[in-house]
């Protein structure tokens, strides 16, 4: 049975004001996952370095977001020197529900409460135009864009995280 795909998510809002170009697609999210990431690329039929997963964390006490693809972890002392600190720890879900306003499974990059520095895995990425997916916002949303597009809307680095 196929889910109703909101019309904007806050996420999609950021897109619509920047004029970025973007797809929106619903899947079945499974809260009982072991990955969600995985889960995501699997029932979307897109190979899982596609899909990128965001995660935040903090370097120095500085809340800061990550974007990996779902296939692969960050390596702390990369994040730590990515935003040139000395130490890096991810966020309690709670927190990162508490910052951004959506739950987790759902915590899209775009349209969070609060801005902060993001970071998007340099491995992850593979050309400019060629098409990525990130949480859109909600449980089982994901939204495919151009990986240049991400960047520049993000205003992200791209830096090696894993």
């Amino acid at each position: 049975m196929a889910r109703s795909v909101p019309k904007t998510t806050r996420a999609t809002q950021v897109l619509d004001k920047a004029g970025t170009p973007y797809s929106v697609h619903a899947y079945d999210y499974d809260p009982d996952a072991p990955r969600i990431g995985l889960q995501a690329a699997e029932a979307l039929g897109v190979p899982p370095g596609r899909v990128l997963k965001t995660l935040m964390a903090a370097v120095d006490g500085r809340t800061i977001w990550l974007l990996v693809a779902s296939d692969r972890e960050v390596a702390m002392k990369r994040v730590a020197a990515a935003f040139s600190g000395k130490t890096a720890a991810m966020l309690k879900p709670a927190d990162a529900e508490r910052l951004t306003g959506y739950h987790v499974g759902g915590i899209s990059p775009l349209g969070q409460k609060r801005l902060f520095p993001t970071a998007i895995d340099a491995g992850s990425l593979s050309d400019p135009g060629a098409a990525i997916h990130v949480n859109g916002g909600g449980r089982g949303l994901q939204i495919r864009l151009a990986e240049g597009d991400l960047v520049a809307v993000l205003k992200a680095l791209v830096v090696p995280l894993t």
